[in-house]
């Protein structure tokens, strides 16, 4: 533990203050409550025989990562849930079940405020990936001492920040920092890669153990692009939200899927069109792309397990990767739709939440099909607009220079330029064979930005919801009805998107850092009505706390199954509630 945390005054000052904060055994059930369970049943009856063995070595390697990711969000992560297995109470079993859900001592709902006694009193802002003790100055300041390539090291995805015996600052690979893990998980993806028949799947697996180790990841990415082959997998370090600092350093997750080749095939069309909407983006033209990257693949899949940061707090229904700008320049970047997962979403959160934001009429506009279409044009949007810039002669990316600030400005930018992009299309006539429409479409979004807000303007998906949602209520997009009830201005909506679309990408096309901490600030106090709409829905869940049946099940069958040849049976650690 660094020495932040270290002085006996603090830890006393520290137990003083969140004495009273600490939630009782009835507190902490109902914000478990928040997240109400959902199995996730698929069907892996039409696999080869070598995929379903390869299956569940992933499985065992997608349980390694949750190992990883701990390390990652606290130094004191895995020695404080073990201290917790062995609490036998009712609490402890409780603080248990919840520690295991956010995979920290923090609850993402609530600010990252702690559940437990005796740790911080909040999320770390730089996680794991920084000194505790680190200050941001601090960083700034090492940084420019540094020649080009050590300041590349030190603020890539793939390398955390430690002391050295004489306290100062230095850089230490991933593949240094959790090399045993990553061994272990490395050894898993390569037992997949010798039983899977499928050779795109073989050849990711093979790249990605080696670049668990080398810490080159770019050659992995490539193949991840080209994958084609019924279990759709992703595993490594990938987003950088968990950095609150800076959003340099990446978290390790693992999503592994089966392949939905039906509606797969249906969402060709949206890729197919992609470069046209990019080239009819509302921005200045000389900062469109005019030639995206030759591949943007599309996939929806079904999820077996999830893990590390994809398996926290609140659950992703949709991902769009890599974030390597190289490879994004040469391939595009794929979007992966997890199917189930916004089933259950739809079905256990969105749909009670709109019975009581909106009225009875706009109700039945409420669609499963606008709800997923628009997750997905929220995933396309990610690659299309501003990735690469000249600030001052010198190349850089919106990331780069928005600092912290990018995540949210992002994901504002992928959400409205999804409805953009769907509203173009529409107005194209682009869609004759869809049941969408603008009034599902804007009252669907209506419904799930209620939803979105749920998750507290502490995270990157909250905040860019408050950003929208602040810019439509001040546009009169969106308003407050009778009885308690919001409806969507239709009139008004369609310039409003627009609008607001051109602004967050101005800003990423110039890296304006001032311009989206402005954006960021008006958006942080919702208006009454909206407020008062929130606190109605404070009991129903929040989010779902997905149950991987068909993985239990697998796990099992595999473990008493007799070992096969040329594939090892070894267990993973990982701990499982």
């Amino acid at each position: 533990m660094s020495a932040l945390f270290r002085t006996a005054p603090f830890l006393v000052l520290s137990a003083i203050l969140m004495a009273s904060e600490i939630p009782t055994l009835t507190k902490l059930k109902s914000m478990i409550a928040r997240f109400t369970p959902a199995p996730l049943k698929v069907d892996t009856a039409s696999l080869s025989s070598g995929d379903k063995r390869a299956l569940l070595k992933l499985i065992q390697a997608g349980r390694v990562v949750n190992d990883i990711f701990m390390d990652q969000i606290w130094s004191a992560n895995a020695a404080t849930y073990s201290k917790l297995q062995h609490d036998p109470s009712s609490l402890g079993r409780e603080r248990m079940h919840y520690y295991w859900l956010e995979k920290s001592p923090w609850s993402s709902l609530d600010g990252h405020a702690a559940f437990l006694p005796g740790v911080p009193p909040k999320k770390p802002a730089g996680a794991n990936f920084y000194p505790e003790d680190m200050i941001r100055q601090e960083f700034e300041a090492w940084v420019k001492t540094l020649p080009k390539a050590s300041r590349e090291q030190a603020e890539s995805f793939f390398t955390v920040i430690r002391r050295d015996a004489g306290g100062k600052l230095t850089v230490v690979p991933y593949g240094t920092e959790y090399g045993a893990n990553l061994q272990k998980a490395a050894g898993f993806l390569r037992d997949a890669a010798a039983a899977t028949d499928n050779e795109s799947l073989k050849k990711f697996l093979s790249l990605r153990a080696d670049a668990f180790l080398s810490g080159d990841y770019y050659a992995s990415d490539l193949a991840w692009m080209d994958l084609d082959a019924p279990l759709d997998i992703t595993i490594g370090p990938y987003e950088t939200y968990n950095d609150e600092l800076f959003g340099y350093k990446a978290a390790f997750e693992a999503y592994i899927t089966l392949r939905d080749d039906a509606e797969t095939a249906k969402l060709k069309f949206f890729g197919d069109h992609l470069q046209e909407v990019e080239n009819n983006l509302p921005i200045d033209p000389k900062y469109r792309n005019p030639k995206l990257g030759a591949l943007s693949p599309i996939r929806v899949v079904n999820e077996i397990l999830s893990s590390g940061d994809a398996a926290h707090g609140v659950r992703t229904a949709a991902f769009n990767l890599p974030n390597d700008e190289r490879v994004i320049r040469e391939k595009g970047s794929k979007r992966v739709m997890l199917k189930n997962v916004q089933e259950a979403k739809f079905n256990l959160i969105l749909t009670p939440i709109a019975k009581r934001v909106l009225s009875r009429e706009a109700q039945a506009n409420l669609s499963f099909d606008a709800f997923f279409t628009h997750i997905l044009a929220h995933e396309l949007t990610h690659g299309i607009g501003p990735h690469q810039l000249t600030i001052g002669g010198r190349a850089s990316t919106p990331r780069q220079e928005l600092k912290e600030l990018y995540s949210t400005i992002e994901e504002a930018k992928a959400d409205v330029c999804g409805l953009f992009m769907l509203q173009y299309l529409m107005d194209k006539g682009l869609l004759r064979n869809s049941s969408l429409t603008e009034q599902k479409l804007y009252t669907t979004f209506l419904a799930s930005s209620f939803r979105t807000l749920r998750f507290g303007l502490n995270e990157a998906h909250g905040k860019g919801m408050a950003i929208q949602v602040a810019y439509l209520l001040d546009k009169g997009a969106i308003r407050a009805g009778s009885g308690g009830a919001f409806e969507v201005d239709y009139a008004k909506m369609k310039g409003a998107v627009s609008d607001l679309a051109h602004e967050l990408l101005t800003v990423e096309a110039t890296g304006d850092y001032p311009a989206a901490k402005a954006i960021l600030e008006r958006a942080m106090k919702l208006p009454p009505a909206f407020e008062t709409g929130i606190s109605n829905l404070a009991n129903l869940p929040t989010d779902i706390e997905p149950e991987y049946v068909t993985a239990t099940a697998l796990a099992r069958a595999g473990a008493a199954a007799p070992a096969k040849t040329g594939v090892s049976r070894k267990k993973s650690v990982s701990k499982k509630r």
